[in-house]
């Protein structure tokens, strides 16, 4: 059974990332909390350690992971001859610490593993006491920088709390003794925005959204972002389907989920892999709807901050009721609300 260390005070912090980056310094896994979602960390300069993340995440090995780094300084050491692109300095200035990875130029000679085999490697600072403490820690004993994915089976639902990574790898073969640092649920909640800056050009790529939006990442770079294309890199969670529950996701629209709830409160039969006592059906809506018997109801925040915050919790809460099927509605059409509709349409796609 995974291991809970609490590091939501003083004294837990300080034990906690004592063991953690000793583990990690030995090439073992520990999970840690960031801003975003919780991670599955190992060293990235060792080939062995990046292993055991992919098999335990059960993650292809040529799906390239982000590399986390404790400051600038840090993400030099993995940069191609130490130098980082401006675009990518101005977006390191603008948003580290914070949920932005940015995709460089790789040294040739380091974390080839958790790049993917690529020769680019992207790189995060991420803004969250435990993660901080945690990679400055880990430096003092030699390891540059964590890689680290989502702390989860590889293509499903995010954690974003840390009883969700022990229920993720409790009772997995190898994970027994796996360490979760506990630093409260995720602000965030989403991963991060993902911008390729390691194009001859020069000009960046969003390659995944997340909490910032467009207008907010082409201010700080000085440079309109360019529309991805067949040459990008490959980048984390950028498979068409991915964070997906067990249950089947459908995207719909408020019209369309009034006019189906009002069909399925009529004619809906128990579903195949619905439990007797479980429901046919789970909704989560923006729109308040009046109960129809076999469904769970979850409701949506309004405020796209606030839903991203809730998303994969809200996901797992309603996997965990037994429905087979998840009808969403769908995101508004505003650009705050792109990093949501991403991941849900992924876990549509599954």
């Amino acid at each position: 059974m995974p291991r809970l260390l609490d590091a939501t005070t003083p004294e837990g912090l300080t034990v906690a990332v004592t063991e953690a980056a000793r583990r990690l310094a030995a090439g073992e896994l520990v999970a840690l909390p960031t801003e975003t979602v919780y991670g599955l960390g190992a060293r990235a300069d060792q080939a062995g350690a990046v292993a055991k993340i992919f098999a335990a995440k059960g993650r292809p090995s040529d799906h390239p992971l982000i590399v986390h780094v404790a400051d600038v300084a840090g993400a030099e050491v993995f940069a191609r001859d130490g130098a980082l692109p401006e675009v990518a300095r101005r977006l390191m200035a603008a948003f580290w610490p914070g949920p932005m990875t940015v995709i460089v130029p790789r040294r040739a000679d380091l974390a080839a593993e958790a790049a993917g085999g690529q020769d680019t490697v992207g790189l995060r600072c991420p803004d969250h006491p435990v993660a901080l403490a945690l990679l400055r820690e880990a430096a003092g004993l030699g390891v540059p920088g964590v890689a680290a994915p989502s702390a989860n089976r590889f293509g499903r639902v995010s954690p974003t709390q840390a009883a969700h990574v022990v229920s993720e790898f409790a009772g997995q073969p190898g994970q027994e003794d796996l360490l979760v640092l506990d630093g409260g649920a995720c602000e965030v909640g989403i991963e991060s925005t993902i911008i390729d800056c390691s194009r001859d050009h020069g000009r960046p790529v969003l390659l995944r959204p997340g909490r910032l939006t467009v207008a907010e990442i082409e201010a700080a770079a000085g440079q309109v972002l360019v529309a991805r294309d067949g040459s990008a890199p490959r980048a984390s969670g950028t498979l068409e389907a991915h964070y997906a529950p067990t249950a089947k996701v459908r995207l719909m629209t408020a019209a369309q989920i009034d006019a189906a709830l009002t069909v399925w409160g009529a004619t809906a039969a128990p579903l195949k892999g619905a439990t007797s006592s479980a429901p046919t059906l789970a909704v989560y809506s923006r729109s308040a709807r009046a109960a129809v018997a076999g469904t769970v109801l979850r409701r949506m925040p309004a405020d796209a901050a606030a839903a991203a915050h809730a998303l994969f919790a809200d996901l797992r809460a309603l996997d965990a009721s037994g429905a087979p099927l998840i009808w969403v509605e769908t995101p508004p059409d505003d650009a705050a609300w792109d990093g949501v509709r991403d991941r849900l349409q992924r876990a549509a796609a599954a």
